[in-house]
């Protein structure tokens, strides 16, 4: 028998679902479950609630954020907050009119029937956070370099000292073999005695 079946009008609730939980464990649903044969880790604060420390256990296991637990018209205030924060960071126009309209079409459909506290969520102007986008991308270029502007040049490091001749050393001549160039007889010479010699 599967969860998913309507229960039997003769029978009762109880029984009914410990019928489907014996039925499971039958089954071998239950085995080798992650954290299987260990301890709960279950430390209830000074109020003693086993119930909200196991909430607290599940949501840091399963990592699950403190939001998630919040009711709508929260949720809803706290997500106004958080994309007001960052309408500037978003790419355009129409994705600021875009994410705000889905945010106002659910508030809509919350207001409609409102499930949990009676807390007022009010209505996202949207004219106003396309205003702090643009706001936001003029301060942005008012930042960033013309174009065509070159870059400021980088400073080139200073030329090194040479080092002073010590003395008794040998002086280093540069260059000489551009001077044994210079006064070396044309290639032509050089073979006309060769050939003289040879002969």
């Amino acid at each position: 028998m599967l969860m998913t079946e309507r229960k039997p009008r003769q029978q009762s609730f109880t029984s009914w679902i410990d019928q489907q939980i014996a039925d499971a464990e039958n089954r071998g649903v239950f085995d080798n479950l992650p954290g299987a044969g260990k301890p709960l880790n279950i430390k209830p604060t000074g109020d003693g609630d086993f119930g909200q420390a196991w909430i607290r256990d599940y949501a840091r296991r399963e990592g699950v954020t403190p939001e998630e637990f919040l009711p709508t018209p929260l949720k809803l205030r706290r997500e106004i907050e958080q994309l007001t924060e960052i309408v500037g960071e978003m790419r355009s126009e129409a994705e600021v009119r875009e994410t705000f309209g889905d945010l106002n079409r659910r508030i809509i459909e919350w207001r409609r029937i409102p499930v949990g506290p009676p807390i007022h969520v009010r209505l996202v102007n949207t004219d106003e956070m396309v205003a702090r986008w643009r706001a936001a991308q003029a301060a942005k270029a008012t930042r960033a370099p013309a174009p065509g502007a070159q870059p400021a040049p980088e400073a080139q490091p200073a030329p090194r000292a040479q080092a002073a001749p010590q003395k008794g050393a040998r002086p280093v001549r540069r260059h000489t073999w551009l001077r044994r160039l210079r006064h070396r007889p044309p290639r032509s010479a050089q073979l006309g005695t060769n050939r003289q010699g040879r002969r």
